[in-house]
């Protein structure tokens, strides 16, 4: 195993301000120490916060992230802050969800991403955002993302 190489990050041990728009958060990535072999990586976000571009009321989602790496990963406190970015950011569902899934593609260009968006209800109904970038390679072992369906008191 050899030392992952952190030379190229900017926020990682260092204390920087959380971004105010996620068009200007800074994603940032590192090698894959095990590139050439197909694993999931999996970042779970139980409180994503946006705001709803009407209203300007919060939005509150539960996402999963899973990707298989090809030559990067991303630092996941550039992810965190990448996030956190949304919580003033007036977006609908669906625009949230997949354009977080594509930041990343972009950034990595990972072998296979998908997102699931769980968002909360408001106005009475659930909005759940599912994107993938293609079927996953086979034999890789992927769980299944494991949140329910909103069924709220039914």
């Amino acid at each position: 195993m050899s030392k992952t190489d952190v030379s190229g990050l900017s926020q990682l041990g260092n204390t920087v301000e959380a971004p105010t728009a996620p068009e200007t958060a800074i994603l940032e990535k590192v090698p894959n120490g095990n590139a050439g072999t197909d694993y999931v990586v999996r970042f779970t976000a139980p409180e994503f916060t946006s705001l709803c571009p009407m209203t300007g009321q919060p939005d509150f989602a539960h996402i999963v992230l899973d990707y298989i790496p090809g030559d990067w990963l991303v630092e996941s406190k550039s992810l965190k802050l990448f996030l956190f970015a949304f919580r003033n950011h007036g977006a609908f569902h669906e625009d949230c969800s997949v354009y977080i899934a594509k930041r990343l593609v972009e950034l990595l260009e990972p072998k296979w991403l998908r997102i699931g968006a769980y968002w909360y209800p408001r106005g009475g109904i659930p909005i759940d955002v599912f994107w993938q970038t293609d079927e996953p390679p086979k034999g890789v072992w992927l769980p299944e993302q494991g949140v329910a369906t909103y069924r709220g008191r039914g």
